[in-house]
């Protein structure tokens, strides 16, 4: 699904989903092709028969991915080994999804190629959003959420004292497009701004 120039998404269903899981089982994986880069976002691997997707990847190979939530390791691996991608994300991981590649740490106010910018959500999950700015979109891991059709800031303890705060410093950024990896994946600023102003998403 293309969303602008140099920016388009996947969705597939995630392997370890379960009816337990407090999410959809289909996940978002981000393309973003900015300053002679191609960046991989929680990247989820297409199957074999997916061959229109394969041959999309291949025609432009990805320059690097990026994990941004310690439990969004995903595939990440594979797509190191198959295109040689330089690979990033955040130092610490959980004990049973730690990946083989080691990743390039990245913390909020980290630059990557292709002048992508980790950012800070606040929410105490060791999560760092990516701010691409030739698209002009900022991309989640799960600080925020879609649910019966809104754009929903995920719940933590902090959400009145760091999260809010944090979350409204990026309206500085001039963004059109937000991607999340959960829910319906593409909204705008507006619905982004309406997030804010909205219950915090509980589980």
């Amino acid at each position: 699904m293309d969303i602008a120039p140099g920016l388009w998404i996947w969705r597939l269903r995630h392997p370890a989903w379960s009816s337990e899981a407090g999410w959809e089982p289909e996940v978002t994986s981000t393309v973003i092709e900015t300053e002679g880069e191609v960046a991989l976002v929680d990247p989820l691997a297409p199957t074999d028969e997916e061959h229109e997707l394969w041959e999309r990847l291949d025609a432009a190979p990805p320059t690097l991915v990026a994990v941004l939530k310690p439990d969004h390791v995903r595939d990440v691996d594979l797509f190191v080994r198959r295109y040689g991608a330089r690979a990033f994300g955040p130092s610490l991981f959980w004990r049973d999804d730690i990946p083989e590649t080691e990743l390039e740490a990245i913390e909020p106010g980290s630059e990557l190629p292709g002048e992508l910018v980790a950012l800070y959500d606040g929410r105490g999950r060791n999560e760092t959003p990516l701010w691409a700015p030739e698209p002009r979109a900022l991309v989640f891991a799960d600080a925020l959420t879609e649910r019966n059709g809104e754009l929903r800031v995920w719940g933590t303890p902090w959400h009145e004292e760091r999260v809010l705060p944090a979350l409204r410093k990026l309206l500085d950024l001039p963004f059109e497009h937000v991607i999340v990896s959960h829910g319906e994946p593409v909204h705008d600023r507006a619905a982004f701004e309406r997030a804010l102003e909205l219950p915090a998403f509980e589980e």
